[in-house]
């Protein structure tokens, strides 16, 4: 019997993808169906399905699903979810589809999975707004006020990726066919649900915690992981290797300070690097309830949420993700609630007075003796060139991050927030 936390929605992993003789049949079926063009974000969506990631979904949201989640943080049956999985076509798809077709989706010459349509239902500009407002809107300064609808529309791209889907959402379940360029771009990184678990079981985990990361590591990210090794069994360092926006640090580069940083600092009998197929949604305070959401499916049931979890620019507040991990809806149904419990962690810094990282529960040092740290200022400072300070990061993963921004021909530039500033603390 496992000892791991079960995976979410009392079913077991349910994993969509097909291999083998099942796998080639269904690739073969899917030459004479209707071809539909999918989205990057439906792509990662798709691989998380096929592999267990989202567990309980078998497939794209119903209407019902869809109204439920953004309204309530649920399925329509009860089941807890924090963010829409939904699937946008063209109106012009939409009118050759009917309720009970099957199609095949496609991107860029590749059928990742076939799909049986059970609905059909539109998205107006009016349904966007009210899922944008449901699911981006914060308690930040870009989102309160009646600011949300001047900023959000060009600088919040979770927003703009919403705004800018088809007419259509169509729902229904699906058999993935394909895993994308995971598998060989990042061999023994890019990790199925299973294959954690079974590792968390071989090394004698029962208590394992997660770190989000979508920038590489510096001295607040290292400070918060070693928190997890020392109350946890051990902590999965789990990064995101599908598209970010412009100005991000691409996956390869992060991994590979990750790997740096594991090998000079940490005992590696207690933690696990690995990657995630997922596009960043940006959602803030529900992107961090999805990342617990799908980390229990990988076997964790401790999610790591410090400042600004998966934020952008100043829309939400700054423990927001925290907060609302106590507002979740509850049923006591163990199948249908969340069991990944957050472990919330204050803003960390490296204090030269206490010669040492540190946080405002146990810092009384003034401001200035502080070095505030964020994955936004530091790829700021290595976009423009600019010294950066001392404590900041490991001189080995500052070097190779270096190396990456001197070898770029087109820099992004990286807009300063005040989340990452550290102006509010």
């Amino acid at each position: 019997m496992s000892k791991l936390v079960a995976p979410h929605g009392g079913k077991g992993l349910v994993c969509a993808l097909l291999e083998g003789a099942a796998r080639d049949a269904e690739l073969e079926k899917a030459k004479g169906l209707k071809q539909v063009e999918i989205s990057a974000r439906t792509k990662g969506d798709l691989i998380m399905m096929g592999i267990g990631g989202f567990s309980p979904l078998e497939g794209f949201m119903t209407k019902a699903d869809w109204k439920s989640v953004c309204e309530n943080m649920n399925m329509a049956d009860g089941t807890f979810w924090p963010v829409p999985i939904t699937m946008d076509v063209s109106a012009a798809d939409a009118a050759d589809i009917a309720e009970g077709d099957e199609i095949a989706l496609v991107r860029d010459g590749e059928t990742y999975a076939t799909m049986k349509v059970t609905e059909k239902f539109e998205m107006t500009e009016e349904n966007k707004k009210w899922e944008c407002e449901k699911v981006f809107m914060g308690e930040g300064e870009e989102s309160v006020d009646g600011n949300f609808w001047k900023i959000a529309p060009e600088d919040h791209p979770g927003v703009i990726m919403v705004m800018a889907q088809k007419e259509f959402n169509l729902a229904g379940p699906v058999k993935v066919l394909s895993e994308g360029e995971y598998p060989k771009e990042y061999p023994g990184v890019y990790l199925k649900p299973a294959e954690t678990r079974a590792m968390f079981e071989e090394r004698g985990w029962s208590k394992v915690a997660a770190l989000q990361l979508r920038n590489p590591m510096h001295r607040s990210h290292e400070h918060l992981a070693k928190i997890a090794v020392e109350v946890c069994d051990g902590v999965l360092i789990h990064s995101l290797i599908g598209n970010l926006k412009p100005g991000d640090i691409p996956a390869p580069v992060r991994i590979k300070a990750i790997d740096i940083l594991i090998e000079h600092h940490f005992v590696k009998e207690n933690v696990i690097s690995a990657g995630y197929p997922l596009d960043m949604r940006y959602a803030g305070p529900r992107e961090g309830l999805l990342h617990a959401t799908f980390r229990q499916n990988y076997g964790v049931n401790n999610m790591l949420i410090g400042r600004d979890h998966a934020g952008v620019g100043d829309f939400y507040g700054l423990f927001e993700a925290q907060d609302i991990f106590d507002r979740i809806p509850k049923t006591g149904d163990p199948a249908k609630d969340l069991l990944c419990e957050p472990m919330k962690i204050d803003w960390t810094f490296y204090c030269h007075e206490c010669d040492g990282m540190s946080s405002l529960r146990t810092c009384p040092h003034k401001k200035e003796s502080r070095v505030i740290l964020s994955g936004t200022k530091l790829r700021k400072a290595l976009s423009e060139g600019a010294e950066i300070v001392d404590h900041f990061g490991r001189d080995e993963v500052i070097a190779h991050l270096r190396e990456y921004y001197e070898g770029l021909t087109e820099k992004v530039e990286v807009k300063m927030q005040g989340a990452a500033s550290g102006d509010s603390m």
